[in-house]
């Protein structure tokens, strides 16, 4: 499993982690499976939010006895980020994450809340070492420019977005920015939300044939054309120790230029949006 430097943290983290949106929703005992053997495979990096109904209770019990081999981030909902509520909801993270303390934390997409408001929350979490460091999510490039105006240089760590081979908005505004202010960039749904290329499709046709030169599948290829930035992690969700392990054979699968341009050109980058896509 490749690992590169989270943003301007100094921590080294798994460029393909794992995502818990729905996880409890499905089989608990296999959720938890998953989890695990993605940590045996070196996929450290472990997302989830408040937002997720009980998955903060599955990741805990997945990382008990292994907390200090994840790189473990959590969320915030816009309507908890006053200076008070975004303390006592990563307070409730904490608890129910079973940890002393998160590895990132971040705002789940901007709310009605200031900005200062936010930020001053979340660097009190970090001198309270409740929070190694924070950032943000679903954050366009004009909104990025506004929490760099609050925070200064080299406090946002991060910004989790949407991004997958139909839907490539960040790379027009969004990516550049990041990587021009050493803030990392995590792609959310990177298979899509239930959208991922037909084999028989004619994109999803070049796609398994880049993954027959690479001996790998399909969806490895996916992730490995999104973390092909510097800048970029991917979080896939599991739902099984098999799909897990998918996952993480695409930590050290490369592209060639050739492979790249063919994907892109069935999977065209189109117009910037007025906005920047999020689910």
């Amino acid at each position: 499993m490749k690992n590169k430097s989270f943003g301007e943290t100094g921590k080294q983290v798994s460029v393909i982690g794992q995502g818990t949106w729905y996880i409890d929703r499905g089989h608990r005992a296999s959720a938890i499976a998953a989890l695990r053997n993605g940590l045996d495979l070196g996929m450290t990096h472990i997302d989830t939010a408040e937002m997720y109904d009980d998955a903060e209770l599955v990741v805990a019990e997945a990382m008990a006895g292994r907390r200090d081999e994840v790189f473990l981030v959590s969320k915030v909902l816009p309507s908890n980020a006053s200076r008070k509520g975004t303390v006592q909801a990563c307070e409730r993270s904490l608890k129910r994450l079973q940890t002393d303390r998160l590895d990132c934390y971040l705002l789940h997409w901007r709310g009605s809340y200031p900005l200062e408001d936010t930020v001053a929350a979340l660097e009190q979490l970090v001198s309270d070492g409740k929070i190694r460091s924070w950032g943000v999510s679903n954050f366009d490039a004009g909104d990025l420019a506004e929490v760099l105006d609050v925070a200064g240089e080299g406090r946002i760590a991060c910004n989790q977005v949407l991004y997958h081979l139909n839907e490539r908005a960040i790379e027009h505004s969004v990516i550049p920015w990041c990587e021009a202010h050493g803030v990392a960039v995590v792609a959310y749904s990177p298979f899509g939300h239930d959208d991922f290329p037909d084999v028989q499709s004619a994109s999803g046709k070049v796609l398994q044939e880049v993954a027959a030169r690479h001996g790998a599948t399909p969806r490895q290829v996916a992730l490995a054309f999104l973390t092909r930035w510097p800048s970029v992690f991917a979080i896939p969700k599991a739902s099984s120790s098999g799909h897990a392990a998918d996952n993480a054979g695409a930590g050290n699968l490369t592209l060639t230029e050739s492979d790249i341009a063919a994907l892109e050109k069935v999977f065209p980058l189109g117009r910037e949006p007025r906005s920047l896509p999020m689910i």
